[in-house]
């Protein structure tokens, strides 16, 4: 059974307390909701990471895991953080994919937003610039971890250190093949390359061939050098859904470090 919202939100509040993490409500303008926002602050010149969880309200592992992250002191302090514990909490509750209104948010961050939460999102991220941004997923198809990774020039890809990693600690890992439900039509496979673990899509391509656009590609756009959308597979066990996430979150944070020498914000 899926632990209800309000105990994710409390989860979060209690956090408060320990004196480094700021959380507040980011208002969704035109719906009776909020969004929950937190921060950790940026070394002085640090770079700053966006992670996000949750935008597909029937994924529930993901905004746990997000929660055990930064619960446990598993986030590299050289960086910053902005945080979206639960950008999808209508679904959430309900155990659906898209919000209250129908809507899948994840394909709405076209045009400032077309639905409140893409809206409240686009609206607190105007003008803030991130080296790295995370969006947490699960797919019901998959049997192991796979990860989303725009190309960018931006160094080495943080996939495969993901995937080594992942291995490491014996957690299965997708072993993707044409063919596998990755979203897109038929006609559309050159808009990406795949591997063992990893999808590697062009997001020019991307932007022209699709309607509705996804927070990876918004955020891309706009404020990331780079992005990861991490899919845990939602048909195993909990704790090793959130081991997933954490292994993948972690490991790519240590990736960009060596990659960018934590080099500072534009």
């Amino acid at each position: 059974m899926q632990r209800p919202y309000s105990e994710l939100v409390a989860a979060w509040k209690a956090l408060r307390s320990r004196g480094d993490l700021s959380v507040r409500e980011v208002a969704c303008v035109g719906a009776s909701r909020t969004l929950l926002c937190a921060e950790i602050a940026a070394p002085a010149g640090a770079p700053v990471i966006a992670l996000s969880a949750g935008v597909h309200g029937d994924e529930p592992a993901p905004p746990w895991a997000l929660l055990s992250l930064v619960r446990d002191g598993l986030l590299d302090r050289a960086f910053g953080y902005r945080l979206w514990p639960c950008t999808n909490p209508t679904g959430y509750e309900r155990g659906t994919r898209e919000n209250a209104e129908g809507a899948d948010i994840n394909r709405s961050f076209n045009r400032g937003g077309t639905t409140p939460e893409a809206r409240a999102i686009v609206t607190a991220n105007r003008d803030r610039k991130f080296a790295l941004a995370f969006d947490l997923h699960e797919d019901f198809e998959a049997d192991g971890f796979y990860t989303y990774e725009p190309l960018t020039p931006e160094g080495p890809r943080l996939a495969r250190s993901i995937v080594a990693a992942l291995d490491a600690n014996a957690l299965p890992v997708e072993n993707l093949r044409e063919g596998f439900d990755l979203g897109y039509p038929p006609e559309a496979g050159h808009l990406r390359t795949i591997e063992r673990g990893a999808v590697y899509p062009d997001p020019d391509a991307e932007r022209e061939f699709f309607e509705g656009t996804p927070y990876s590609l918004y955020v891309l756009r706009r404020a990331a050098r780079r992005v990861l959308t991490c899919e845990s597979p939602r048909r195993r066990a909990w704790d090793e859904r959130l081991a997933m996430h954490r292994i993948a979150v972690v490991t790519a944070l240590e990736a960009q470090k060596k990659s960018s020498g934590t080099r500072r914000n534009p």
